[in-house]
């Protein structure tokens, strides 16, 4: 059995945050604030455009320009989130499974009964075992690895790894509702600004840019 190591569940969750250069962005000459652990920057929402243009000092295109580019962050952001999310609840079977065959070998060996198996030689071979007093498994780890451990051992580590695993997808949910909320304040702000630039060339008559 495949099993996700606690490691592997940890780079998952960070993998779509690092190389995302979300910090690039001006956030103090936008409505940027606050930020999620994950450095994912906070949109507030603008009230007045007017004044809040005047108060950062900044142009109409330069603002539609940075929101468009936060705003393009955010979305590609969102998509590695949801891969990542996928990965972690794609690997829950994985280590449920193999949980719950360590349970039963130890359960087997508490009990001092032999366990009939049939275990995979090659593809469509198999072969028939007797397992009776099993006091180690082995544990595919990923990237063609496979360990030995004790069984108490084997139990603890993939307890804590499920533990991990749906940890970290309730973080990445929590993260992402936290990222949409921010997606559609960043369309509603530059509707708005975009709004109030047509309405400033209308009342000087000029032709919207």
């Amino acid at each position: 059995v495949q099993v996700l190591g606690n490691e592997d569940i940890h780079n998952l969750v960070l993998l779509g945050y690092p190389y995302l250069p979300l910090s690039n962005i001006s956030i103090s000459s936008m409505a940027a604030i606050a930020s999620t652990p994950a450095g994912i920057p906070q949109m507030d929402f603008i009230e007045n455009v007017e004044e809040w243009l005047a108060k950062n000092q900044k142009s109409v295109e330069s603002v539609v320009q940075e929101f468009q580019e936060l705003f393009s962050k955010y979305k590609y952001l969102e998509m590695r989130m949801l891969q990542n999310k996928k990965v972690l609840i794609d690997k829950l079977p994985q280590i449920k499974s193999a949980l719950e065959a360590v349970k039963f070998l130890k359960s087997k060996k508490d009990a001092g009964e032999e366990v009939k198996a049939n275990f995979e030689l090659a593809d469509a071979i198999l072969a028939k075992a007797r397992v009776k007093n099993a006091e180690k498994v082995c544990l595919w780890l990923g990237a063609n690895v496979m360990l030995e451990y004790p069984i108490d051992e084997a139990e603890t580590l993939l307890t804590n790894n499920l533990a991990t695993a749906e940890d970290s997808i309730g973080k990445v949910t929590t993260e992402l509702e936290f990222l949409r909320d921010q997606i559609t304040t960043t369309e509603v702000n530059m509707a708005r600004v975009f709004n109030y630039d047509v309405k400033q060339r209308r009342k000087v008559g000029q032709p919207k840019a």
